[in-house]
């Protein structure tokens, strides 16, 4: 059974930046997205991204946490300097929980970090609340 599509509260799409450097897991998270009616861009790794988050309006940012060329931390920076409000709307998504590299950040920081693996619903109740916070 399909999986109904899903309304975010107004008639302009939500747009989602999705970056991670496996480009089968960026496929899969833009089918899922785009079956929920949000409009995906895609980058894969921190420097494309930055293009992206530049010349387009964004709603939120999933973003995967181990990248070659930026790692996510620093993509988050640079985000944070760029267009600092899109932090607020900023979900990583990591096979690495727990890692020292990361722990001062996390910590610093406070980003909302999901944990692999990633459930659908998960993912979606989290963009809803990023949503929620651009209002």
């Amino acid at each position: 059974m399909p999986t109904p599509r899903t309304q975010w509260g107004n008639d302009r799409a939500k747009h989602v930046l999705l970056v991670d450097d496996d480009e089968m897991i960026l496929a899969t998270y833009q089918e899922l997205l785009q079956s929920h009616n949000l409009q995906v861009s895609t980058a894969t790794n921190g420097v494309n991204a930055l293009k992206l988050i530049i010349n387009q309006e964004l709603d939120a940012i999933v973003c995967d946490w181990m990248m070659p060329t930026m790692a996510g931390d620093m993509f988050y920076l640079a985000v944070q300097k760029i267009k600092p409000f899109l932090c607020q709307r900023f979900i990583f998504v990591t096979g690495h929980e727990g890692h020292p590299q990361f722990k001062e950040f996390l910590l610093k920081n406070k980003p909302v970090v999901l944990y692999k693996p990633v459930t659908v619903g998960k993912l979606l109740g989290t963009l809803n609340v990023a949503f929620l916070r651009g209002v």
